[in-house]
């Protein structure tokens, strides 16, 4: 019997062996800037060409632009910075801005990593910072599309980045996440509990106070016509592409007509067609 319980032991401890992170797997941090983060079995995984625009492209959220860039210069260089939401409209680069932020900072020499974490591991966010607690380096862990439905209890998780718990958030660790909701959650799902609950404000209070927990609330809107001609001739004059202004005001309006949006993606989707019409390879 005993021999049983020892082997089923042993078959135990293999198997959390297997799952257990082993930071000797870890890929050389020296090498590489960028990094995606995987579970079952936890491992990081280098990125080696990032997908980044440069941030003087980014037109029509220069004054958010301007926060967030600030405020990672600031933990780049080991100051206090906050936790950032980038909130709001489809397609106004809330993801494009944190990748170009953090590629504009490596540019001008200083050593900072990010970690892209996806919404459904954020269970795993405390083995994830117990392996980038006490590194040599500065990390932004970044979730894109940040968002929570009715039964999902990954907010928990969250806490753990934005407050630590009681080990502390890693000093070299700053969480940037971006969301289409202001609050994380649906507007139907906090009227629903409100209107359900014994105690309306209790109800929705703690999921609504993660939002609370971020630093920086930065909010993207739908841009204006205006705005998105200069995101395309901001575009344009990138890759020196030759063409007149007026030609590309009629045909982005016509684009825009046909997607039924404005947007800074709608843009660069319109100046993809645009440059490919005119034989230009963006690289």
């Amino acid at each position: 019997m005993t021999t049983e319980k020892n082997d089923q032991l042993e078959r135990i401890a293999d198997a959390l062996e297997r799952l257990a992170p082993k930071t000797e797997d870890f890929p050389n941090f020296d090498n590489f800037s960028a990094f995606m983060w995987h579970v079952a079995p936890d491992y990081l995984e280098p990125v080696k060409i990032t997908n980044a625009v440069d941030i003087s492209l980014l037109k029509g959220i220069d004054h958010v632009s301007d926060i967030l860039l600030n405020n990672t210069m600031q933990f780049a260089n080991g100051f206090p910075a906050n936790n950032a939401l980038l909130w709001g409209a489809r397609g106004m680069g809330k993801s494009s801005l944190v990748k170009a932020v953090h590629t504009k900072i490596n540019n001008d020499g200083l050593n900072l990593k990010i970690v892209e974490l996806q919404r459904d591991d954020l269970g795993s966010v405390s083995r994830l910072l117990k392996v980038l607690r006490g590194l040599p380096y500065k990390f932004i862990l970044f979730c894109d599309d940040l968002s929570f439905s009715y039964d999902d209890q990954n907010y928990k998780s969250l806490k753990a980045i934005l407050d630590g718990g009681l080990e502390g958030r890693p000093e070299n660790v700053i969480f940037y996440a971006t969301s289409n909701r202001r609050h994380l959650m649906p507007r139907d799902m906090i009227e629903n509990e409100r209107s359900s609950s014994i105690n309306p404000s209790e109800a929705v209070e703690e999921k609504i106070s993660l939002s609370d927990r971020f630093g920086l609330w930065l909010g993207f809107h739908p841009c204006s016509q205006d705005e998105f001609f200069d995101i395309i001739e901001g575009y344009v004059k990138h890759y020196n592409l030759i063409i007149d202004r007026l030609e590309i005001e009629t045909q982005a309006t016509e684009w825009a007509r046909t997607r039924g949006s404005r947007s800074g993606r709608v843009a660069w989707q319109f100046f993809v067609d645009l440059a490919g019409k005119n034989g230009l390879v963006i690289k």
